[in-house]
């Protein structure tokens, strides 16, 4: 006999465990199934031990320039073999986190493959075992996974995935990194902070090529005072690896190929859905042209009681939209009647330094719509908290419609910007116009009053510059 719930969810990533814990809250009996480990890759491999590492990484830079502070480092060092032991740890912490919530609202866990049979049945298989389930309702959230080139497919030795790159066993001394959004720059930011010769290659025309034109252009010197190479509109050939080293064939904007050396190589050009032997065949539900799974603006698939939520359906292919995509499943399968998502107000994140985060319409993309804008942006140098931490790089960008006043976009670069973009994200949710940012009280002095400046500069009323 099958286990019955009325509730099954396929993974158990940030969009996985938070579905089955809000179908837990609104008293649904929910089961969820995991082949590897609970929180997923992004809790085990992705978004939280990155930023363990990359925390390393600035304090070590810190410790380098402490003369700056009016302190003395003597001979700072790292031993990485720590460095990446930490991040581990960060991550094993948060895992069993997980493990505690899912037995704090008595969700059955079953570990192993699962793959749909039927409507409504999910056999899951571990050790030659089977366990077949069932429930009226099925959350697909089974995530992706790095892409590989078609001619080099990472070893783990010399061509790493990001993976391969957060359990390194030896530290490169010279990185080629192939792909320059988040997953690219932030490891090309980590490795160059402890002492990497680093090369970014982008076969589009700027880096982070879905941000902002103007940040990709700061960001671009801001890593090229770092001592990085990047190199826009250039694709790697080939790349052959041996014992000591990899041997790049990289073709410029110009069409000239050259053959370079590397220690190591990262491969960060995109994702993969995870759709393979989970029997999506078998019971008709159909993906859309790059084979993530179709779904409508509640997360259904065309298989009426089939759900699929985050990294398996369209972009963006982000943690905390899979998290809010988990909540609307869970609550339209409980009969609630959940907002749909709006794409508009998802924010992005790049953790490198310095940060990046944005949300809503670039200038670019506004005026492609058919808005006419007014665009605010102020700089950090004359933010008195920036220059205070020593961190007076970067600016906030805002982008509004001249004709209502609606935030349309927001773009900020420098330091702690992650942490600053949601009270831009706030009030696109809220619909806020430019009259209620500007009414807004900023603390003093905080680097998030860059974010009122911007605003004010857009209808010409900047106060500090």
């Amino acid at each position: 006999m099958a286990e019955t719930y009325d509730l099954i969810v396929l993974g158990s990533g940030p969009g996985g465990y938070v579905a089955a814990i809000r179908a837990a809250q609104l008293g649904l009996k929910t089961a969820i199934v995991e082949r590897e480990l609970l929180g997923g890759i992004c809790l085990n491999w992705g978004c939280i031990p990155t930023k363990a590492l990359l925390r390393s990484a600035e304090i070590y830079h810190h410790m380098k320039h402490a003369e700056a502070f009016g302190l003395s480092a003597v001979k700072p060092g790292f031993e990485l073999a720590n460095v990446v032991q930490r991040s581990r740890g960060v991550a094993k912490q948060l895992n069993q986190g997980v493990t505690g919530l899912m037995k704090k609202h008595k969700i059955a866990v079953h570990f192993g493959d699962g793959k749909l049979t039927d409507k409504g049945k999910l056999t899951v298989t571990r050790d030659g075992q089977a366990t077949e389930l069932s429930a009226k309702n099925i959350i697909i959230a089974t995530g992706a996974r790095a892409r590989d080139l078609p001619f080099a497919k990472a070893d783990g030795e010399r061509i790493w995935t990001y993976r391969h790159a957060m359990t390194p066993k030896e530290m490169p001394t010279k990185l080629l990194v192939i792909g320059s959004g988040a997953i690219g720059l932030e490891f090309a930011s980590f490795y160059g902070d402890f002492g990497a010769e680093v090369t970014v290659v982008e076969m589009l025309d700027r880096i982070l090529p879905v941000e902002d034109e103007e940040v990709s252009a700061f960001m671009t010197k801001a890593l090229a005072k770092q001592g990085m190479k990047i190199r826009p509109s250039t694709g790697v050939q080939k790349l052959t690896p041996s014992a000591k080293g990899v041997t790049a064939e990289i073709k410029d904007k110009d069409g000239k190929v050259t053959t370079e050396e590397y220690s190591h190589v990262i491969v960060a050009v995109g994702i993969v859905p995870n759709v393979e032997n989970i029997g999506l065949e078998e019971v008709g539900v159909e993906p859309d042209t790059r084979y993530h799974i179709k779904t409508d603006e509640y997360c259904r698939t065309n298989v009426p009681g089939i759900y699929a939520i985050g990294d398996v359906t369209d972009g963006p292919w982000l943690a905390h939209k899979a998290m809010h995509e988990a909540v609307i499943a869970a609550e339209h399968i409980a009969g609630e009647h959940p907002h749909a998502m709006d794409k508009r107000n998802i924010p992005g994140c790049t953790y490198c330094r310095p940060q990046v985060a944005s949300v809503g319409l670039t200038e670019a993309k506004a005026k492609e719509a058919g808005y006419t804008v007014k665009v605010g942006k102020f700089p950090f140098i004359g933010n008195g908290k920036a220059i205070a931490l020593g961190e007076p790089e970067g600016f906030v960008k805002t982008v509004f419609d001249e004709a209502t006043g609606e935030l349309l976009g927001a773009h900020m670069v420098g330091a702690e910007v992650t942490e600053m973009i949601q009270g831009y994200t706030i009030g696109k949710t809220l619909e806020t116009t430019e009259a209620e940012l500007m009414g807004t009280v900023f603390p003093h002095p905080t680097i998030s009053e860059a974010m009122h400046e911007s605003v004010l500069a857009a209808y010409g009323r900047p106060l500090h510059i």
